[in-house]
């Protein structure tokens, strides 16, 4: 007499329950807590007691607590299964502003809710470069095992969210996680962890996870002042919105007002919004700029002189592109990038987010002559910078 194909599969199915409980998954791990211990000692205890006394009522307690303890165990599990996450950061990231990093959860279970989840998250710099060779601590250096060791830990930010209510069968929720970036480059954002106490607390089911995302952290703004020098020809470090004017860029929508040409009512977004509306556009700037950096290593030898250059060249580039002055920008003699987009400024924040002094660059180098309202940059003493317009003075930070 053989089975009937759905009794082996049903089987199969309790077959492999089974085997998940005995067993679970790679990186899963269930410690007790401390609930949990004292729970295995009493029922050590108690289980001592009914096999020395041979009394039927030490037994039945014992039988409970196990109970209670296996319970915990299976329920913990299908609290767990059917819960999908995912990582969701949202570009662009910048050094000392309020990045937000949203978890979305979705419970695939039909008729379980699930209860008390929390995710461990960090974001720490991508590490440059292959990952060391094992070494034993026997044969390393000591000073190599420290410098990899401060690696390992140099993370620029820890968090936990806790999930407070319950997430229905079918249903989604979101968890946000705020932090702020501390220093400019590649960050990495990665679920550490995923853990529960539930339904009773006396175990913690832990497991680690490969959620990560890689974002570009677009180094900070600075305060800089302006010289006499070329300083007409520079804006103010506070001027941060477009002028109107009759340029060939749209700016914005306004309400009409009497005088304004017919030929300027935008007649869609009018018989949208039920107001009459005319289109601004931005005012042409007659001055333009061609901005060039240079990272030559003989010349920015302070680490903390240099970021405050790409600091000051990132402010500028977005001051100038603000007010229409960004013609061109350029990094180590490259041919220049024109400054045509919003996209096109976002390319050069990426790449000042990842430059790095660059030994192979001459002082002075890659900084071509032929452009007109050249803007370069020099060190200004030990630790100051100077935004130069045609070799005068214009600005310093």
């Amino acid at each position: 007499m053989t089975a009937s194909p759905s009794s082996s599969a049903r089987l199969g199915l309790w077959n492999r329950l089974l085997w998940a409980l005995v067993f679970p998954r790679r990186h899963q791990r269930i410690v007790p807590t401390v609930s949990g211990t004292l729970l295995v000692s009493v029922a050590l205890g108690i289980g001592t007691a009914a096999y020395n006394s041979a009394n039927n009522i030490l037994f039945i307690t014992l039988a409970v607590l196990l109970a209670c303890l296996v319970l915990s165990g299976v329920l913990s599990w299908l609290n767990l299964r059917g819960v999908e996450w995912r990582l969701d950061v949202a570009p662009p990231l910048r050094v000392g502003h309020v990045a937000v990093v949203a978890l979305g959860l979705r419970n695939h279970k039909s008729f379980l809710p699930t209860y008390g989840l929390w995710f461990d998250v960090e974001a720490k710099p991508e590490q440059e470069g292959p990952p060391a060779a094992v070494e034993s601590t026997i044969t390393a250096k000591g000073i190599d095992v420290r410098a990899a060791l401060a690696r390992a830990e140099a993370v620029d930010a820890r968090g936990q969210l806790v999930l407070r209510e319950r997430l229905d069968p079918r249903g989604e929720a979101r968890l946000d996680w705020t932090f702020q970036p501390v220093r400019r480059g590649r960050l990495v954002i990665d679920l550490v962890g995923v853990g529960s106490l539930f339904p009773f607390g006396f175990l913690r089911k832990t497991f680690t996870t490969e959620q990560r995302a890689v974002r570009l952290v677009w180094p900070a703004a600075v305060e800089y002042r302006r010289h006499a020098a070329a300083s007409e020809r520079l804006p103010a470090g506070s001027e941060r919105a477009p002028q109107a004017g009759s340029g060939g860029d749209l700016w914005a929508l306004r309400r009409y007002a009497p005088g304004d040409s017919h030929r300027l009512i935008h007649w869609k977004a009018s018989a949208r919004s039920q107001t009459l509306l005319v289109r601004q556009f931005a005012a042409e700037s007659t001055t333009g700029f061609a901005l060039a950096l240079d990272s030559g290593a003989t010349v920015w030898t302070r680490p903390e002189q240099f970021e405050l250059l790409v600091s000051f060249a990132a402010t500028l580039a977005e001051d100038l592109f603000r007010l229409g002055q960004l013609e061109s920008a350029q990094i180590n003699g490259e041919p220049p990038q024109p400054m045509r987009r919003v996209r096109d400024l976002e390319q050069f924040l990426d790449r000042l987010a990842v430059v790095q002094p660059n030994a192979e660059s001459p002082a002075g180098g890659g900084s071509p002559t032929r452009l007109r309202n050249l803007l370069t940059f020099a060190p200004d003493g030990a630790r100051g910078v100077i935004a130069l317009v045609n070799g005068e003075k214009a600005a310093s930070a």
